[in-house]
């Protein structure tokens, strides 16, 4: 029960679908401590079915049929102080933009658009109003990441040279060509979808933005599938099976499949770094591995969960599968409620009392670039395409706030 000394931050779930259950962690934030109750309190969602899972969900909470029900009219309070969205990626930027322009705070499920353009604007509307931006780039609070970047922070491997990347997206039949992630005209490329989380990470481990880059890619498997049918009605729980298999077996595709279902990209970064990264979506099994290179050795991941090990080399020798140092991977064994937590807490934190946050929105605008830009290049002959600059003024909001993870500090890319 809120009481006299404690301060309610009211907070919407926009966007009722799979990835919504993020907001069960504002509860667990454990903001009450510092005279904070964060709460859902209203939800809202365009589709009848999207109402009635979030009635079900949080019978106490208000359910409208859109993010502007929440954006107060003719002198109106808002009806909520913070919002998380977790629409579909089209919808990202204009519901981000509306939000933010009412001064509703935004916590904006990656990616944070899909297009360089559309990212643009939705971190220009956040510099013009000052409303709180953040994005949901919860891998970077994953246990894997944390650990490669306290090796690299170590100088365990020198300095870092190289970032290679293989995403095997074993579940990529299930998760992303049955539904509109399959539509080019609703997710552009997966290589924003689903490498937004990679592109983010090799820039972290890296230590700079992408500068350079070029795309190549196909529809290798997915497009020859011919059992396809309208799933608008559903979610992905209601079909994913391991026993779905070989993908080209599956059935029950999206009526429209045009995104690559194998990708590779290659980036200069600014500092001179170079990385690659490689996306499969037709593979048996399913986790990341990060390979990165430096002046003193390097390190590697087997697994990329609880249970997983990161090993270092970092001395010569010839083929050898254990290396010098081997540490475990702490965090849950499958999935990332832990980094989901470590996200929202510091989302919450960040509206509530002004804490400074790990990640700037810039970063997630880097990934969006280093996606987007790799997805025009593979659609067009793999011409290389540098990275447009932001908006002074927008760099200089972001980056006033002391705590950003900008890779390279002042960062104009």
């Amino acid at each position: 029960m809120t009481t006299t000394s404690t301060r309610l931050l009211r907070v919407a779930v926009v966007g009722i679908g799979q990835r919504s259950a993020i907001a069960d962690h504002v509860s667990a934030a454990g903001l009450d401590a510092d005279g904070v109750d964060a709460r859902i309190t209203a939800a809202a969602d365009t589709t009848a079915a999207g109402r009635e899972r979030a009635a079900a969900h949080w019978p106490e909470v208000e359910v409208v049929t859109g993010h502007r029900a929440l954006i107060g009219t003719d002198g109106a309070p808002n009806l909520v102080d913070a919002a998380i969205v977790t629409t579909p990626d089209w919808t990202h930027a204009e519901i981000a933009i509306d939000l933010l322009r009412a001064g509703i705070a935004v916590y904006l499920e990656k990616p944070l658009a899909i297009t360089v353009e559309d990212a643009d604007a939705v971190l220009n509307a956040a510099a013009e109003t000052g409303t709180p931006l953040y994005v949901g780039h919860n891998f970077r609070h994953a246990a894997v990441v944390r650990l490669m970047r306290e090796v690299i922070a170590r100088g365990e491997i020198g300095e870092v040279k190289a970032v290679w990347v293989r995403h095997f997206v074993g579940n990529g039949g299930d998760y992303y060509f049955k539904d509109w992630h399959a539509d080019r005209s609703r997710v552009n490329s997966l290589l924003l979808q689903k490498a937004s989380h990679d592109l983010d990470v090799v820039h972290a481990l890296a230590g700079a933005y992408t500068s350079r880059v070029v795309g190549m890619g196909s529809l290798s498997v997915y497009g020859d599938v011919t059992d396809r049918r309208d799933r608008s009605d559903e979610l992905m729980t209601d079909w994913f099976s391991f026993d779905n298999w070989p993908p080209a077996e599956q059935t029950g595709l999206n009526p429209v499949v045009d995104v690559e279902d194998v990708s590779m990209v290659m980036m200069t970064l600014e500092n001179g770094v170079q990385a690659s990264y490689e996306q499969c979506h037709f593979t048996p099994d399913y986790w990341r591995n990060y390979t990165v290179i430096g002046t003193h050795g390097r390190l590697e991941n087997v697994g990329d969960t609880g249970g997983g090990v990161v090993k270092v080399w970092n001395h010569r020798r010839n083929w050898d599968v254990a290396g010098d140092v081997e540490y475990p991977i702490d965090g849950v064994e499958d999935g990332h409620a832990d980094a989901d937590l470590l996200t929202m807490t510091e989302f919450l934190r960040s509206v509530a009392l002004g804490e400074p946050t790990t990640l700037s929105p810039i970063a997630a605008r880097a990934a969006v670039a280093a996606g987007a830009l790799a997805t025009r290049s593979l659609r067009n002959g793999s011409v290389p395409l540098d990275v447009p600059p932001l908006p002074e003024a927008t760099i200089r909001h972001f980056t006033a706030a002391a705590g950003h993870d900008d890779p390279s500090g002042r960062n104009t890319r």
